[in-house]
C-alpha cells in the first residue's frame, strides 16, 4: 500500500466522515466486517455479528482471536486517522485483557493514544457490547509509527 494512497484515502475519510474506503485498504478489517462511525471527533469502530466470527457455537460467541484483530485493527486503523495517514502503524507489541464472554451481537471498540513520538505510538483500545461501562476487553498497543 503506497503512502500516497494511504494519505488521500484518510484525507478523504476524515472530511467525508465516511471510512469504508480506508477500512477497504486492509485486507483482514474488511473480511471480519469492521466499520467506523464518526461520533463528534472521536471513532467508534463496529464489528457486526456474523457467524463467520463465531468461536464457541454452545454460547455463542465471537471467537478470542476475531475479539484481539479487531482491537488492532481498529487501534491501527485510529492512528492511520489521527496522523493523516503519514505512515502506515507497524505492529511492535499487542497485550489484551479478556473480561467477560464475547457474545453474539455487534461489538464496538474506542481508541484513545496514550504517546505518539516520533518513532512509536502506544494506543489503548476497550471494546464493548451492550454498554461502554461494561468492556468486554481492553487492550494495550505499541505501533511502530516511522
Amino acid at each position: 500500500m503506497s503512502t500516497l494512497n494511504l494519505t488521500a484515502k484518510a484525507r478523504e475519510a476524515a472530511t467525508s466522515g465516511d471510512y469504508s474506503e480506508l477500512i477497504s485498504l486492509v485486507p483482514y478489517a474488511k473480511m471480519i466486517g469492521i466499520e467506523c462511525i464518526k461520533l463528534g471527533d472521536e471513532l467508534v469502530f463496529r464489528l457486526p455479528a456474523q457467524d463467520g466470527n463465531i468461536g464457541n457455537p454452545t454460547l455463542p460467541a465471537i471467537h478470542g482471536g476475531v475479539i484481539a484483530g479487531f482491537m488492532e485493527h481498529a487501534a491501527q486503523l485510529h492512528l492511520i486517522a489521527a496522523m493523516g495517514g503519514q505512515h502506515l502503524p507497524k505492529i511492535i507489541d499487542f497485550s489484551i485483557d479478556y473480561l467477560r464472554a464475547g457474545l453474539y451481537r455487534d461489538t464496538y471498540a474506542q481508541c484513545q493514544v496514550w504517546r505518539q513520538g516520533r518513532r512509536v505510538a502506544n494506543v489503548a483500545i476497550n471494546a464493548w457490547q451492550t454498554g461502554q461501562a461494561e468492556p468486554i476487553a481492553t487492550a494495550r498497543a505499541h505501533f511502530k509509527v516511522d
